[in-house]
């Protein structure tokens, strides 16, 4: 068991660090041994403008993709500069007449690199969706 102070919303790992969002539009990378800081990156839009509430977080062919916590957005993230590479609508996916409860939003992403799959799912929600990302942007 690792203690630290702030909020974690959300943890994935490259090949030599652990990257965590604690809700703000920062990462903190962190050694995976001793869980202690190594960098902290700025997540922007193309614009400049900071992205706010990174929540979920996977690690993907490279990049990090990182659910928008309470809207319908995945961002893929650079790990070298923070700059938003593109974006994933997921409205739609799911009726919403199928969730019940004032938290159930989308909150779930995993990624099998064997078989190029990408999973999201939410709170609450009864499904679980395989989904491909066509032509990113």
């Amino acid at each position: 068991t690792m203690s630290y102070e702030g909020e974690g919303w959300g943890l994935t790992h490259d090949a030599t660090q652990l990257i965590m969002s604690d809700g703000t539009s920062y990462l903190c990378f962190l050694d995976a041994k001793s869980f202690h800081p190594i960098r902290r990156l700025r997540v922007t839009d193309q614009s400049g403008r900071p992205v706010e509430r990174l929540n979920e977080l996977e690690w993907v062919g490279g990049e990090i993709y990182a659910n928008v916590w309470e809207t319908d957005e995945i961002v893929r993230i650079s790990p070298h500069t923070g700059k938003v590479l593109g974006r994933i609508d997921l409205k739609g996916i799911i009726d919403k007449r199928e969730l019940h409860g004032e938290g159930a939003v989308l909150n779930g992403i995993a990624y099998d690199p064997k078989g190029n799959r990408l999973f999201v799912t939410g709170k609450l929600w009864p499904k679980l969706f395989e989904i491909k990302v066509i032509n990113p942007r």
